[in-house]
């Protein structure tokens, strides 16, 4: 039987056509806002925004391609076009807009039209006169000193344990170092035992470190009372840590808090992460601590203090007879 006649392969061995990568075409501005925000993405992806930061602004920048139209060429967008969205956000949208998500969108229309300007697709940055205007969130509600005692007192007891009860120096850990930093409840599950500098037992130090090459510029050294470090080793005997200081996850940590906030007889959510954070630089601010050490205590930038020290400041006033 004939044996069917062989054939060469299409393409022989070493001259397959090269894969070129799947380039986007250039952004113009007749591009529309969909076009532009697409490569936006692609933008903020390249210089390693955070996954949430990418999110949120491509969302803001959606809801405004919804107002505008998303087929709307981008260099047809103007500043007025853009303070009329911000007074749609905040009076006329069916959905609240809260301070907080206002800032963050008046960032997010700002830092895209900022890089399409920069990328020479914009001759002019129209976001760049946005009315910024003042939106104002409510002065925290935070435990007063003698509220502050109470929760001191329950965790020290815990720590020592009780009749029936094996000692436990977690809540005492976890409320004495948020009062004494002032740090965010990412900063405290982000702490690994080596962060702790305890060379100088007389003073000790924590350093706050962050991976995200972004937000090196946060990362700071905050003072450690002494005594601390007595808590930190019955902790260590009792937990036995290797990679981060805290072995449970953050929703347990804002169980503790509720649990000492409920022997003490404190409205649910007053022992908050945030509002200890508060707490913490309003003590501060009462014993005379330069404004600018608080600032960088915080981790804060010097626009964000703006606000947080006006809050301060009436805190301050409000907590002022303690």
């Amino acid at each position: 039987m004939a044996q069917p006649e062989k054939q060469d392969p299409l393409f022989p061995k070493g001259t397959l056509p090269e894969q070129t990568p799947l380039t986007l075409p250039p952004l113009t501005g007749d591009s529309s806002l969909k076009a532009a925000l697409g490569q936006f993405e692609q933008h903020m992806q390249d210089e390693g925004f955070a996954q949430n930061t990418i999110k949120a602004f491509a969302s803001d920048i959606r809801l405004l391609g919804k107002y505008l139209g998303i087929g709307q060429p981008i260099n047809e967008v103007g500043t007025k076009n853009l303070n009329d969205f911000l007074h749609w956000l905040l009076y006329d949208r069916d959905v609240p807009c809260s301070p907080k998500s206002y800032a963050r969108r008046v960032t997010s229309i700002k830092v895209f039209f900022g890089w399409l300007q920069k990328s020479g697709v914009l001759v002019l940055d129209p976001a760049a006169a946005v009315i910024q205007s003042s939106v104002t969130s409510p002065l925290p509600h935070i435990p007063t000193e003698e509220q502050l005692a109470q929760a001191l007192a329950v965790t020290e007891r815990w720590r020592k344990g009780a009749p029936r009860q094996k000692a436990d120096a977690r809540p005492h850990l976890l409320l004495t170092l948020l009062l004494q930093t002032g740090i965010k409840k990412g900063e405290a599950m982000a702490i690994v035992p080596n962060h702790i500098d305890r060379s100088n037992p007389g003073d000790p130090f924590l350093f706050i470190r962050y991976k995200n090459p972004r937000l090196r510029v946060k990362e700071r050294k905050v003072g450690l009372e002494p005594e601390w470090l007595k808590v930190l080793d019955e902790y260590t005997r009792q937990y036995e840590p290797t990679d981060t200081l805290f072995t449970c996850t953050a929703r347990n940590l804002e169980y503790i808090l509720t649990d000492v906030g409920m022997a003490c007889g404190l409205e649910q959510g007053l022992l908050s992460f945030e509002n200890l954070r508060w707490a913490s630089a309003l003590a501060d601010s009462k014993r005379g601590t330069e404004p600018d050490e608080i600032r960088q205590r915080l981790g804060l930038s010097k626009i964000t203090w703006r606000e947080t020290k006006k809050k301060l400041d009436r805190l301050k006033e409000l907590h002022q007879g303690e």
